[in-house]
């Protein structure tokens, strides 16, 4: 008897100890079983790379969370068409980040060249730049591949400095990321290319991928992520109030186009070395000094750092918190996720091991309740289907999710899943007689399912 009361003391401590624990903690999605994949050009079948995606280990103490991360997602990667040779390899790196992240109360630091913050898939995060901007001495283009080195050297900041967003949209992937020689990386909100309401690049149509998670106007973005100061990120949609009041909303960037013909000061007034003259080649957008900064004190609106105080679902007493901000037509809108400057204490979160005792992070079993499970939207299209079908996740999901095709009399037609940190799954059905199948969505605990008809005329 004894021992069976110490057994539920030590499951009631486990469940309230995991209730209290800070979403820092908790929010990673691990895995150490399932590896990666990607496309190579001219291939739409996604090959194995072998790399466990996602994060392998997440372990914490009194004031920090270290996360193990090979920094490759669960969905497939690639292909990028600009001529990158590099793909999405393991970055086998640990990252330390604070549980009580404070405001920097001095001088903001800046954002820089590589990581500023890491998804909650394990994924790098870079700000708007790709390292190449202007030199006024040759009225060209300098740094990055094939250009020469700026003045000042490798990662020196010039007066205009490229925005990686508009100059290298043809060699981001489907979930807008592409690697820096291997650094599978984001740099604005990771969602496929092809749910934007404007589509502005047909790389899904040639090799179809996804993201992190889907945009829903009705539901609170999900915490995506963590900058290096600590501080959380969250997708495009937030509660219009920061009291968590209001309704959902898109979280909008303070930052707007400058109303300028000629490129010859910055925002605040200052004269600096003459950019290129806006054209085509040039729109404005091209640089990030483009952008100005306009203070709104709606609640909607982020201030510079492109951040808020607010109420989110996982702080319910309030947190500062970056978003991922994109437009009407939910397309990138700079600065995209965190900068120009951090709002708290910056540091270098990689660590090279762990050398304090830590206590191991266990995901449970479900991350959902049933209410949540059975409240999860699963739109299946085309429907009629005559050779491929198609299930895309709303939001995001932090469980693997079991998909069965089942016929009239009950029989499994066939099987596939949707992965934790995806959201898009398929069914080939061209060899399936026409008629009514259900499909059928499971977690290790629940289960829901949909009416999807076969029909080739």
């Amino acid at each position: 008897m004894k021992k069976l009361i110490l057994t539920a003391s030590i499951l009631v401590c486990t469940l309230i100890c995991n209730a209290q624990l800070s979403p820092a903690i908790t929010s990673w999605l691990q895995n150490t079983t399932q590896t990666g994949s990607y496309y190579m050009s001219g291939n739409s079948t996604a090959i194995d790379n072998g790399i466990l995606y996602h994060c392998q280990k997440v372990e914490y103490t009194a004031n920090d969370v270290y996360v193990s991360t090979n920094g490759i997602p669960a969905h497939p990667t690639g292909p990028f068409l600009d001529g990158n040779p590099s793909q999405a390899t393991s970055q086998d790196a640990i990252f330390k980040f604070p549980l009580n992240p404070t405001q920097n109360t001095g001088t903001p630091s800046s954002t820089t060249g590589g990581n500023i913050g890491v998804f909650i898939n394990g994924v790098a995060l870079f700000d708007y730049r790709d390292g190449v901007a202007w030199n006024p001495t040759t009225n060209a283009l300098c740094g990055g591949p094939g250009n020469p080195m700026c003045p000042g050297g490798m990662g020196s900041q010039q007066d205009w400095n490229r925005d990686a967003i508009l100059a290298e949209r043809g060699g981001f992937d489907c979930s807008k990321a592409h690697p820096a020689m291997g650094n599978y990386h984001y740099h604005q909100n990771p969602t496929a290319f092809k749910l934007d309401q404007t589509v502005i690049s047909n790389i899904c149509n040639l090799y179809d991928a996804d993201g992190l998670y889907t945009i829903d106007v009705t539901k609170h973005s999900p915490l995506i992520g963590f900058a290096y100061d600590g501080f959380p990120i969250y997708g495009a949609y937030g509660f219009a109030n920061v009291d968590g009041t209001g309704g959902i909303t898109r979280i909008k960037s303070g930052y707007q186009m400058r109303n300028i013909t000629t490129r010859t000061t910055h925002a605040d007034g200052s004269s600096v070395d003459v950019g290129p003259p806006i054209s085509t080649t040039y729109p404005l957008g091209y640089f990030r000094e483009d952008y100005e900064f306009i203070a709104n004190s709606a609640d909607d609106y982020l201030d510079e750092h492109n951040g808020r105080f607010s109420v989110t679902p996982e702080y319910p007493n309030g947190t500062y918190a970056y978003y991922c901000t994109v437009d009407a037509n939910w397309n990138s809108a700079y600065p995209y996720a965190v900068g120009p400057t951090f709002y708290g204490t910056r540091a270098n979160r990689e660590v090279t091991s762990v050398t304090e005792p830590t206590t191991d992070y266990t995901v449970p079993t479900s991350s959902l309740s049933e209410m949540e499970f059975s409240a999860l939207e699963f739109s299946v299209f085309p429907n009629p289907a005559a050779d491929l079908l198609a299930i895309q996740l709303g939001g995001m999901i932090k469980d693997d999710i079991v998909i069965n095709l089942i016929d009239v009399s009950g029989k499994l037609v066939a099987s596939t899943h949707l992965r934790q940190g995806s959201t898009i799954a398929y069914f080939e059905v061209m060899t399936l007689y026409d008629g009514i199948y259900f499909l059928k969505f499971s977690n290790a605990e629940f289960s829901q399912s949909k009416k999807v008809i076969i029909a080739r005329e």
